[in-house]
């Protein structure tokens, strides 16, 4: 009968998913996290809550600290930093309004980048390409190069 194990029919169980969702997708991230019952229960004793809200910002603060410093080198350091937003917009307004504003931004970017000839997107994969390469060279001959690399990279020694 019903493999949802509500007692309604599967059509009217995935009807009611939907709308759901259709209704959860016009409620901000912090909104549907405070609407749990674990955050309700939390929120219930205030200084376990202040404490939560602690953690989650030293947290997330560090997370975005790392993927700022992670931006230039190679690896996901705006995805770092992303994510840092995302777990911060969980409990703090201006951190959900700040992640609305850079998902705006960077579809915006995808789409003109999306829209344009093929050797402009060459052109920008290139110029990302060599900007982390010499960011890259620059940290190496900073901080040193590795004994592990080959003598035969081309690197300040």
């Amino acid at each position: 009968m019903a493999p949802s194990g509500t007692g309604q029919p599967a059509a009217a169980a995935s009807g009611a998913r939907r709308a759901s969702a259709a209704h959860d997708a016009h409620r901000s991230l912090r909104e549907r996290v405070v609407a749990t019952h674990w955050r309700q229960r939390l929120a219930a004793r205030r200084p376990l809550d202040h404490a939560y809200r602690l953690v989650v910002g030293a947290v997330g603060g560090v997370v975005v600290a790392f993927g700022l410093v992670t931006i230039p080198l190679p690896g996901p350091g705006w995805l770092t930093v992303i994510a840092g937003l995302f777990l911060l917009a969980t409990e703090f307004t201006w951190a959900e309004r700040l992640l609305d504003f850079t998902r705006r931004h960077v579809r915006a970017w995808t789409e003109w980048l999306g829209r344009q000839r093929a050797w402009v997107r060459v052109a920008v994969a290139l110029a990302s390409a060599a900007f982390v390469y010499g960011v890259l060279v620059v940290v190496l001959h900073v901080m040193g190069v590795p004994d592990w690399v080959p003598g035969w990279v081309p690197l300040w020694r």
